[in-house]
């Protein structure tokens, strides 16, 4: 996949896991792993130094995975629990508790994991509203592509894509991005009440200058090829700071973002992390499918957000 004239910068694409190699292991549940590519992704994370595991699942099944795969659990921490239900109660429980700084999802669904992490009374709520942010390397791309929210948040409205806008600012500016460029996507670059998005778009970035989003540069709507090619915005008269060097792209609705990044990763050949922000800790989620690589980057993602700062707990 090509993006023609996209910058005239010098190449800015970091490695995750070296940059997060030179911090201090990230003590991680690892909820539920009951699946040879997470228990290859907890080994290889802890091999590279970028985790601390603590493996919390039904122990049996566990290692009978870890032996048929040849993992070695040696000197892991495993908390013996009967289902994944009760893996994600222990998980979050450790969480709440500051014996953990972040947790990876394992072999069980989305919904369940989350559940426990918004539960009113026992979970890891704060102010923001949880969303997920895909982190892509492309290789004819000059930077980091931020992509959310295509996994969690189904069709947000104006409200939650505040949320969701600030925790990938905040994302980037961790991974090293010092004023990121936001683009609010959209089918078109002009407002039309006749796409929500368009609107949504205009008003977001209103907040922005208003300050009610912080420490980012919005612009949109924008379509795709306005946000990460100069050529094609200069073709169509869009003089922005943000077209064609986008560092965040956000999409209307988790269709569309899910779409974006499953064929930037596999027609555009990306490497990706997924990580879900505006929890108490950072949650390392992919996709089932996901290998180990994207995994281990995702570890390496959360350990740059867990060490950048805490988060406004509430409850």
């Amino acid at each position: 996949m090509r993006f023609p004239e996209s910058t005239s910068e010098d190449w800015i694409v970091p490695d995750l896991v070296e940059r997060a190699a030179g911090l201090p292991p990230l003590t991680m549940a690892v909820c539920h792993p009951c699946d040879p590519l997470v228990l290859a992704a907890v080994a290889a994370g802890r091999g590279a130094g970028l985790i601390t595991p603590t493996l919390v699942g039904p122990e049996a099944r566990v290692r009978q995975v870890a032996t048929s795969s040849g993992i070695d659990l040696a000197g892991l921490s495993i908390i013996d629990v009967p289902h994944s239900h009760a893996a994600a109660a222990e998980a979050v429980a450790l969480a709440r508790r500051g014996e953990v700084d972040a947790l990876m999802k394992g072999s069980l669904h989305t919904d369940e994991l989350l559940a426990e992490v918004l539960h009113r009374e026992r979970g890891l709520r704060t102010g923001r509203r949880v969303s997920h942010v895909f982190v892509m390397r492309v290789n004819s791309y000059p930077r980091l592509l931020l992509i959310t929210d295509a996994a969690v948040n189904i069709e947000p409205c104006l409200e939650q894509k505040v949320d969701i806008v600030q925790n990938a600012i905040d994302l980037a500016v961790a991974l090293g991005v010092k004023q990121p460029k936001v683009a609010i996507l959209s089918a078109v670059e002009t407002v039309t009440s006749k796409m929500r998005s368009t609107i949504d778009a205009a008003a977001l970035c209103k907040m922005a200058d208003r300050g009610q989003i912080t420490g980012g540069l919005l612009d949109g709507p924008l379509a795709f090829d306005n946000a990460v090619s100069l050529g094609a915005a200069n073709v169509k008269g869009i003089h922005s700071p943000v077209a064609g060097v986008a560092d965040i792209l956000v999409v209307p609705d988790i269709e569309s973002g899910n779409m974006l990044a499953k064929q930037l990763e596999y027609f555009g050949q990306a490497e990706s992390a997924g990580i879900v922000l505006g929890a108490r800790v950072p949650i390392v989620l992919t996709s089932r499918s996901d290998p180990v690589d994207a995994r281990v980057r995702s570890c390496a993602v959360a350990s740059l957000v867990a060490h950048q700062q805490p988060p406004q707990l509430v409850g």
